[in-house]
């Protein structure tokens, strides 16, 4: 027992950086999501991870699995701007961005922000609108700042998009460029609840009667916090051989025979960021294999292609992420 107790004391570390106050904000937004939401964990775990490191999350499913409502809770739980578009083939950029309106009395034009000036943006079925549209998202994904007329404007921090899409139905719906879902850190794929979750999902709609779901969460974080615990994640530490496996992992994307595109330098920045809150919501300051791992299928199963021929045999870029991942050594 003695010599239990004396190696337990031993595998015990101490932080460089306290991340206590982090997993406990953590702890109380799941807290609040899960007053309405029924299972759906990993969802929630990859878009707390992606307002954390800084990055937007693309999320599939099809229709009723809660993608939206989650996203309206998750702003719900924090104190920041919340604003939702919602795609369509007749939407415009100026729709997204805003416009310049003649002002009359000051014989002036003025720019009107549009809904894109949030902190957080849901964009409800992203794939409806045309490549026009599209477009007029890369600047602000990238760079967080929109050009109008030769003048800059930059958005405030924090500023997440968060964009919803249905992957079954077709008819009215447009491919995203491989430009723009290179700009999301996760694709997070939703899948249906089990028997015992559907039930659990009755039977809280039951509960409800003439409350809503959005009232039974607090808020609980305030954009200053986001703020600084996304600069406490960028000093989480990385060991060298760890930044050598990502690499090796994001490299070997672009030379396998079963892809037809490989991962960008991004893909591997992502990689990095997500390893670096996962860590920190674990408790560590430091990143460990594991990390990387948990990171790289959601970072980078919307950045590959697969080839025709592979597709047509019904192999899925997830599955060859997996193998690449296994056939990448782990640094020790």
């Amino acid at each position: 027992m003695e010599e239990t107790r004396q190696e337990n004391e031993n595998l015990e570390f101490e932080n460089r950086i306290d991340l206590t106050e982090l997993q406990e904000s953590v702890y109380k937004i799941k807290t609040q999501l899960n007053k309405v939401i029924v299972g759906q964990k990993e969802m929630i775990d990859l878009l707390i991870v992606a307002i954390f490191s800084d990055g937007h999350a693309l999320i599939e499913g099809v229709p009723g699995v809660a993608k939206t409502m989650t996203t309206k809770l998750l702003s719900r739980a924090m104190d920041i701007d919340f604003s939702r578009i919602q795609f369509t083939p007749d939407l415009m950029p100026s729709d997204i961005l805003g416009t310049s309106v003649f002002n009359v009395k000051t014989s002036e034009f003025e720019f009107k922000k549009g809904p894109i000036f949030s902190n957080m943006v849901l964009i409800d079925e992203i794939n409806r609108a045309p490549a026009k549209t599209q477009a007029a998202l890369f600047e602000v994904m990238e760079e967080k700042q929109i050009t109008m007329d030769g003048v800059r404007y930059k958005m405030e921090a924090p500023f997440i998009v968060l964009a919803t899409q249905n992957p079954i139905e077709q008819e009215g719906t447009y491919r995203l460029p491989e430009a723009q879902l290179d700009r999301f850190i996760f694709k997070v794929n939703v899948a249906y609840p089990s028997a015992s979750e559907e039930l659990e999902i009755i039977s809280r709609e039951q509960a409800l009667e003439k409350n809503t779901k959005l009232d039974q969460v607090e808020k609980v974080i305030s954009g200053e916090e986001i703020i600084k615990y996304k600069d406490l994640i960028t000093q989480i530490k990385v060991e060298k051989n760890l930044l050598e496996y990502i690499a090796n992992i994001v490299v070997n994307t672009r030379s396998n025979s079963f892809l037809f595109l490989g991962a960008s330098p991004r893909a591997s920045i992502s990689i990095l960021k997500a390893s670096k809150a996962f860590a920190a919501i674990n408790g560590r300051d430091f990143v460990t294999p594991e990390d990387i791992k948990n990171a790289a299928i959601p970072v980078l199963e919307h950045r590959v292609i697969v080839t025709p021929e592979r597709e047509m045999e019904g192999v899925n870029s997830k599955q060859i992420i997996e193998q690449i991942i296994e056939s990448v050594e782990i640094p020790r």
